[in-house]
């Protein structure tokens, strides 16, 4: 998303990461602390612990230093983890290819909210999506309301997004380009996941287009598939900035998890300063075996920057 004017009154922003959260403030609560300390009590020695207890979790708040309480830690050779990740990997291919023989229904929603909680401007894109075999996405856009959004811009980089980071997190062609720190186990439900943080070995040129992901996934024991992410697509740069959004997959057809629901709750904090509050949700479902193979439509009919359709009237 693109910034587009300046708003007053914004003191606190928080921006969520994929290795947890990170405050970046004018107003904390922690840096409001009023430390009504009276050396001749304390002395200065009693000073400077509480100074250096402040600083400590000042930079806890700021590095983004936080665990899921559910989150086990678990000591695994790296030889397992690499095969882990290696199986991880073969299935994500075999997803991939499996829901290029796929057709769904995608519902993307993204609002701004405004001070006090309401909402001051709406993007909806609806749409019937389906993949190539070699990877290719193709869309037919079913329902695009005119868009209210007067705080940000949607970008290619965002569309991109939603077809891609957001709903998938690793491309399987693109993972030689990540590095993955193992965290441990958590369990989900009835899942015992194994739970790794995802970043680019080497951050994108923005230049290039490039979308890659940051963030973390959950990779269930037994199936070694991804069944949840969370994190956003990079790279930004300082007027182009992007949500962390969670992403969750259910088991179709007995084989593969695949995307049913992406959700996000963000700020986005631009180079100049100015905030913008912002949720998304995005719906895939009506996963249905529908095709053996794509026929390439004019296209007009898969444009990433359609013409809104108009507002269905009230009666």
């Amino acid at each position: 998303m693109t910034g587009r004017k300046k708003r007053s009154g914004y003191e606190i922003f928080q921006h969520r990461c994929g290795t947890g959260e990170l405050f970046a403030m004018r107003g904390h609560p922690i840096a409001e602390m009023k430390m009504n300390v009276k050396l001749g009590l304390i002395g200065m020695r009693s000073f400077v612990k509480a100074l250096f207890i402040f600083i400590f979790i000042s930079a806890l708040a700021v590095e983004g230093i936080s665990q899921s309480p559910s989150l086990r830690p678990l000591q695994l050779n790296q030889t397992e983890i690499d095969r882990i990740l290696k199986k991880m990997t073969e299935n994500e291919g075999l997803f991939r290819e499996a829901l290029s023989n796929y057709v769904f229904d995608r519902s993307a929603t993204i609002q701004t909210i405004g001070m006090g909680g309401q909402v001051t401007g709406v993007y909806r894109r609806d749409s019937f999506m389906t993949f190539s075999q070699d990877g290719r996405r193709f869309e037919r856009i079913t329902y695009f309301p005119v868009p209210t959004l007067t705080e940000i811009s949607i970008t290619p980089e965002d569309i991109e997004d939603l077809g891609g980071v957001n709903p998938f997190a690793l491309e399987p062609k693109n993972i030689p380009f990540y590095k993955f720190t193992f965290l441990g186990k958590e369990k989900i439900d009835e899942l015992d996941l194994y739970v790794f943080d995802v970043e680019p070995k080497v951050m994108p040129d923005p230049k290039r287009g490039q979308r890659l992901f940051l963030g973390r996934i959950w990779i269930d024991d037994q199936d070694l598939m991804i069944v949840k992410s969370k994190g956003k697509g990079v790279p930004e740069t300082k007027n182009n900035k992007y949500p962390v959004v969670e992403t969750w997959r259910d088991n179709i057809d007995g084989k593969y998890w695949f995307p049913v629901l992406t959700v996000g709750n963000d700020e986005l904090v631009f180079g100049n300063g100015y905030a913008v509050k912002m949720r998304l949700r995005v719906k895939y479902e009506n996963y249905k075996l529908g095709r053996t193979d794509v026929r390439v439509i004019e296209d007009e009919d898969f444009s990433d920057d359609p013409k809104p359709s108009p507002t269905p009237s009230k009666p």
